[in-house]
C-alpha cells in the first residue's frame, strides 16, 4: 500500500513535475532531474523561494487539506441497514418516515446547549480567508442553530484593539465577530471564544466574557493540520512591528534595521508571524478552568489536536476531571488554512485511529463511574455518510461533528454566487435556474419565509449558502438514519456499521462484514 509519501508537487504549494506522472515514489522528484529546469516541483522551486514553500498558497486565500492516503478511513465502512424494526418512533410505515429523524443534539454537562443540527464549525482565526467570509458563516451557523469557534488570534490581529498593561480591552473586529453571529441566533447553537498562549496572556477569554456576553470558552491544545502555533504573513512592516510589540514571534526581525532595508528594497514581500507552542500540565489547567469559571464562563470546552496517544489520554482525563462541557478532538489530515504543508501530511494520529483510541479511552472512564464528557469528532468530515460514520464509530460519546474547512466553502461560494447575482452577473452554471437569489439557491425562498423578507435582504448572502449545504447534509442523513431504523441521534450505535477490511475491524474494534449478526444468522436458520 503507497501512503503517498512522495509528494513533492501539489496544487497546494503550486508546483508540479516536469515529467508528470513519472516520478520516483519515495522521493517524488522525478524520476530525471533536468539540468536546465527552472524549477517547477517543491525542490526546484525552494531552491529560489525558499521557506516561503513550505506553506499552501497563495497564503491566505486558500484552505487545504492533507493529500496523505491513510491506510485507514472513513471509506473503509459501511453503513448497516435493517429490514426490521424501528428505534426512536412507532414501527408503522406511515409514521417511520426520513422527514421524522430528530437530529438535534444536547452538549453541555447541564446540558444546556440544544444544537438543531449535530454540528460544530471548528475554530476560524485570524487568516485572511477566514474573517473575509467570517460574517457569512457566522449568520449562516447562526440561523441553523449549530455551535461555531472563534478561533486563535483574533483581538492581538485586530490593528485596532485596545490593549493596556499587556491586556486586551477592546477589540472592534472580536466585538463584530460575535454580533455576527448574535445578531442571527434562533436560541440554538452557540458561539465560542478560543483561546492560545498569546490569547491567554492577553486576557481575550476573559474580555468577551466581561465585555460582550460570552457564554462559553475553549481551551486549545493545538489542531489536527499541525502541532505547532499558528501562523499567518504580514504584508508591511508596520504590521510587523505591531505584532511582535503584542508578543508574537515574528520573521525575519521586523526590528533588525538591515531586514527593514531588504524590505523596503524589495527582497521580500512579506513576514512570517507565528504563535507559541503550549505546555499541559494537570494543575496549571485545572487552575484555568476555575479562572474562567470564576470569571463567568457558562461552558468551558477543550479543543485537541492529532498529538500521540498519551495526549488523547490527557485531554479525555483532564476534560473529565474538570466536568468541561464539550471537548473536541480533531484527527490529523482534515484541513486548515494555515499550516506547513508537508506537516499537514506527515504528522498526527489520522482521524479514525485517533477516534478508534478516544473510543477505548472513554470506555475505560466510563467503567469506572467517571464524568463523560460530550465530544465532538473532527478531521475531514464534509458529507452526510461521513457525519454517521463519525458519530456511529464514537457511540455513545460523539454527539456532534466538527466541520471547518467545507461550512467555509459553503459561505465562500454562496457569497461568490450570491454577489453575483446581485450584481446582474449569474455565474454560467446557474443561469439555467434564473436570475434571483430566489431562483438560483434552491433554499433561498424557505429561508425567506423562516426570517422576513426585511431580515431576509440584510442577511450576508454567504449565509444562504451555508443554509443550502447544511439543509443537504440534514436531509442525507435524516436518510441514512432512517434506513437503518434510527429515527433520533441517541439510537446511533457501533453496531450501525461494519469494517470492510479485516486491518479497519482490528483498528476500530467494528466488526468485520463477513461477521457481522453471526449469531442472529444462525439462530435464524437453525429454527
Amino acid at each position: 500500500m503507497s501512503f503517498s509519501n512522495g509528494i513533492n508537487a501539489s496544487a497546494a504549494t503550486l508546483t508540479r513535475l516536469r515529467t508528470g506522472e513519472s516520478r520516483c515514489p519515495f522521493s517524488g522528484m522525478c524520476v530525471t532531474c533536468l539540468d536546465g529546469c527552472p524549477g517547477l516541483c517543491e525542490v526546484g522551486k525552494s531552491a529560489v523561494r525558499g521557506k516561503e514553500v513550505l506553506y499552501p498558497q497563495p497564503f491566505g486565500k486558500t484552505t487545504s487539506a492533507s493529500q496523505k492516503d491513510y491506510p485507514i478511513d472513513y471509506s473503509h465502512f459501511n453503513i448497516m441497514g435493517t429490514a426490521t424494526g424501528a428505534y426512536g418512533i412507532e414501527a408503522d410505515s406511515n409514521k417511520a418516515i426520513f422527514p421524522a429523524v430528530n437530529l438535534e443534539s444536547t452538549i453541555g454537562a447541564d446540558k444546556g446547549i440544544k444544537l438543531s443540527l449535530p454540528i460544530v464549525v471548528a475554530g476560524m482565526g485570524s487568516t485572511n480567508v477566514a474573517a473575509n467570509n467570517w460574517s457569512h458563516l457566522a449568520a449562516g451557523a447562526a440561523i441553523c442553530g449549530v455551535g461555531i469557534v472563534i478561533g486563535e488570534n483574533v483581538c492581538a490581529m485586530d490593528p485596532n484593539s485596545e490593549i493596556e498593561n499587556g491586556r486586551v480591552k477592546h477589540s472592534p473586529n472580536m466585538a463584530r465577530r460575535i454580533k455576527d453571529f448574535q445578531e442571527w441566533s434562533n436560541g440554538k447553537g452557540f458561539i465560542a471564544v478560543q483561546a492560545n498562549v498569546e490569547d491567554t496572556s492577553l486576557g481575550v477569554q476573559e474580555y468577551v466574557i466581561e465585555k460582550l456576553g460570552v457564554e462559553a470558552v475553549e481551551l486549545k491544545w493545538g489542531q489536527g493540520a499541525k502541532d505547532i502555533g499558528g501562523e499567518v504573513k504580514l504584508d508591511s512592516l508596520e504590521r510587523a512591528l505591531q505584532l511582535k510589540s503584542r508578543g508574537y514571534i515574528v520573521l525575519p526581525d521586523p526590528e533588525n534595521p538591515q531586514v527593514q532595508e531588504a524590505f523596503k528594497a524589495g527582497a521580500f514581500s512579506e513576514f512570517e508571524r507565528h504563535s507559541r507552542i503550549g505546555f499541559v500540565e494537570y494543575e496549571s489547567f485545572m487552575a484555568r478552568v476555575e479562572e474562567l469559571r470564576k470569571a463567568g464562563a457558562k461552558y468551558i470546552m477543550l479543543k485537541t489536536g492529532a498529538y500521540r496517544p498519551a495526549d488523547l489520554a490527557r485531554a479525555v482525563k483532564y476534560a473529565s476531571d474538570a466536568k468541561l462541557d464539550l471537548l473536541t478532538v480533531d484527527g490529523a489530515g482534515g484541513g486548515t488554512g494555515m499550516s506547513p504543508w508537508r506537516m499537514m501530511n506527515e504528522w498526527g494520529v489520522p482521524t479514525v485511529y485517533l477516534q478508534a483510541l478516544l473510543v477505548k479511552y472513554l470506555d475505560k472512564l466510563a467503567a469506572r463511574g467517571a464524568y463523560i464528557p460530550p465530544v465532538a469528532i473532527a478531521g475531514g468530515f464534509t458529507l452526510e455518510d461521513h457525519m454517521f460514520k463519525g458519530l456511529a464509530l464514537g457511540a455513545p460519546y460523539t454527539k456532534a461533528i466538527g466541520m471547518a474547512r467545507s461550512a467555509l466553502s459553503a459561505a465562500m461560494v454562496g457569497k461568490t454566487v450570491g454577489e453575483a447575482i446581485k450584481a446582474g452577473k449569474v455565474p454560467n452554471e446557474y443561469k439555467k435556474y434564473g436570475d434571483k437569489l430566489e431562483q438560483v439557491f434552491i433554499s433561498a425562498e424557505e429561508l425567506k419565509a423562516k426570517l422576513g423578507a426585511e431580515a431576509f435582504n440584510r442577511l450576508p448572502v454567504g449565509a444562504i449558502g451555508v443554509y443550502s449545504y447544511f439543509e443537504r447534509l440534514a436531509q442525507g442523513l435524516r436518510q441514512l438514519m432512517c434506513g437503518a431504523r434510527k429515527f433520533s441521534l441517541e439510537y446511533i450505535t457501533r453496531d450501525d456499521l461494519v469494517a470492510l477490511t479485516r486491518d479497519a475491524a482490528e483498528v476500530t474494534g467494528i466488526q468485520y462484514v463477513m461477521e457481522c449478526d453471526a449469531d442472529e444468522v444462525e439462530k435464524i436458520l437453525s429454527q
